[in-house]
C-alpha cells in the first residue's frame, strides 16, 4: 500500500491514470504509453516477488491447500473488481466488506452449505456489475465531486497554482522564430486502407504564425492526415518536415514532443482527473518538472478561460469547456504548431464565438495553427489560406474568399444540381 499510495501521487501515476482512461490521448500528450507501461510491469513484479517470498516461507509450516487454493486467486480479484481499481483504496475497501462477510459465513454456515465463500464471492461480481461497474471507490467519489463540483478550484489547488504562478499570471510563451521558410512541409503523402487511398498524394505548407484551413466533405480524409501526421498512422508515401525535421515513422509521443500539439475530432478527455491534472498530462508529456509542469498548466487554462473549474472533474464538463480543456491540454506543451480537428463540432453559436476568440488571441500570441473544421462561417474569420481536400486528394488551394467561389470546390460540397441552378 505504501508502494503504491506513493506511485499515486507521483507523475508516474498520473501517467498511468491518463493511460488507463484514455491511451491515444495520453500518447498524443507527450507521454510513452509502452514505457510506464514496462516500468508498472516491473514495479508489480518486485511487489510479487515479496509476496512469493512469504508465501515460500508460510508454506514451510502449512500445506499449500490452506494458504493459496483457486478460492484464494480469486478473492484477490474479485475485492478489487468490488472495491474499484486504478486506485489504492478500491482493493482494500473491497477486502474489508468481503473478506469478513465471506469468513463469517463460513463459520456460521460452512457446516451446512459448503462452499458459501464462493456464493459470496459471486454474488459481489454480478452485484457489481450491474449497480456499480467502476467499484464501490468511483461510485462514491464521483457522487462527492458532483455535490461539490460547484465549489470551483479547491484551497489547495488554488495554493499550489497561486505558488507556481508567483501571485500574477504568466505572459504567454510565443513561438521561437526558426530558419527562413515553412514551419511545416508535406510533400505527396499518401495513405491508403486496403484498396481506399484515404490520402492520396497531399502536399501543402504552413508558414510560421499562420492559421492555415483544411476543408473538404466527410470522408475527404482530413482527420486521416491528422493521424499521419502525428504518428497515430503511418504513411505509405510522402514526406513531412516540422521546421525541416521529419515526422514520418515517429511514435505519437515522439511527434509531440518535437511541438506538435493535437486535439481530436471526438474529445478524448480523462474524465476521472479534475480538469488541472488533465491539463498538467499535457506538461508532464513536454518533459517539464513538476513546478514547470503546474505553471504550464494553470497559465494554459487562463488563456482559455477554464481557471475557475480546475478542480471539477473532466467528466462533469459541457462539450464547450471539453474542447477548450483539450486545446489547454496541447497548449501546456508549449508546442510550435496546433492541429485541430473539428474543435467547433457540436457547439452552438454562441459557443463558437466564444472558441474562435480563444483561437484569435492565440493568433496574436504567434501561435501557428492547422485546423479541421466544417463551419464555413467561423472558417472564414479565421483562416488565413484553405486547403480543400475531396476524395484523398487536394481539390484547391488559396485565400478563403478564392477558395470558396471555386466551382470544384461548391460542387464538393453541395452537388452538381446546385451549381448547374446557381449558374443558371
Amino acid at each position: 500500500m505504501v508502494v503504491s499510495l506513493v506511485i499515486e501521487n507521483s507523475r508516474f501515476g498520473l501517467a498511468l491514470l491518463a493511460i488507463r482512461q484514455n491511451e491515444l490521448a495520453a500518447e498524443a500528450a507527450g507521454i510513452d504509453a509502452r514505457s510506464e507501461k514496462m516500468r508498472s510491469l516491473i514495479v508489480s513484479g518486485m511487489m510479487g516477488a515479496v509476496a512469493g517470498g512469504f508465501y515460500a516461507r508460510v508454506l514451510l509450516v502449512v500445506t499449500p491447500e490452506s494458504v493459496f487454493g483457486m478460492l484464494v486467486s480469486a478473492q484477490a480479484v474479485v475485492v478489487t473488481l468490488f472495491g474499484g481499481v486504478a486506485s489504492v483504496w478500491g482493493p482494500v475497501i473491497g477486502a474489508a466488506i468481503l473478506v469478513p462477510l465471506a469468513e463469517t459465513l463460513q463459520a456460521e454456515l460452512g457446516t451446512y452449505l459448503p462452499g458459501i465463500q464462493g456464493v459470496v464471492y459471486g454474488v459481489a461480481i454480478i452485484a457489481v456489475m450491474m449497480l456499480s461497474p467502476d467499484g464501490l471507490y468511483w461510485t462514491i467519489r464521483d457522487r462527492w465531486l458532483r455535490r461539490d463540483a460547484s465549489q470551483g478550484v479547491s484551497d489547495v489547488q488554488s495554493d499550489v497554482a497561486a505558488a507556481a504562478l508567483d501571485g500574477k499570471p504568466p505572459a504567454p510563451v510565443r513561438p521561437v522564430a526558426h530558419a527562413s521558410g515553412p514551419l511545416l512541409q508535406v510533400e505527396g503523402l499518401s495513405r491508403a486502407f486496403g484498396g481506399l487511398r484515404a490520402v492520396s498524394e497531399v502536399s501543402f505548407s504552413i508558414a510560421e504564425g499562420e492559421i492555415l484551413g483544411i476543408i473538404g466533405p466527410n470522408g475527404a480524409g482530413k482527420t486521416t492526415l491528422f493521424n499521419v501526421l502525428n504518428g497515430v498512422l503511418s504513411a505509405d508515401e510522402g514526406s513531412a518536415r516540422l521546421d525541416g525535421q521529419p515526422m514520418l515513422g515517429r511514435k505519437t509521443h515522439e511527434v509531440c514532443r518535437m511541438g506538435v500539439g493535437r486535439t481530436f475530432q471526438v474529445v478524448r478527455s480523462f474524465p476521472r482527473l479534475p480538469v488541472l491534472d488533465n491539463v498538467i498530462v499535457g506538461a508532464y508529456g513536454a518533459g517539464a518538472s513538476d513546478h514547470e509542469a503546474i505553471t504550464r498548466a494553470v497559465r494554459a487554462l487562463r488563456q482559455v478561460g477554464l481557471q475557475d473549474r480546475a478542480a471539477v472533474a473532466a467528466g462533469q464538463l459541457t462539450n464547450k469547456q471539453l474542447r477548450l480543456m483539450e486545446l489547454a491540454r496541447a497548449l501546456a506543451g508549449n508546442p510550435r504548431l496546433l492541429l485541430l480537428d473539428e474543435t467547433l463540432a457540436g457547439l452552438g453559436r454562441e459557443e463558437c464565438d466564444d472558441v474562435l476568440g480563444v483561437l484569435a488571441r492565440l493568433r496574436e500570441q504567434g501561435m501557428t495553427i492547422c485546423i479541421i473544421e466544417h463551419t464555413m462561417h467561423a472558417m472564414m474569420r479565421l483562416a488565413d489560406r484553405f486547403v480543400v481536400l475531396d476524395h484523398g486528394r487536394v481539390l484547391a488551394t488559396g485565400l478563403p474568399r478564392v477558395v470558396v467561389e471555386d466551382a470544384s470546390v461548391i460542387e464538393a460540397y453541395l452537388g452538381k444540381k446546385w451549381l448547374a441552378r446557381r449558374d443558371a
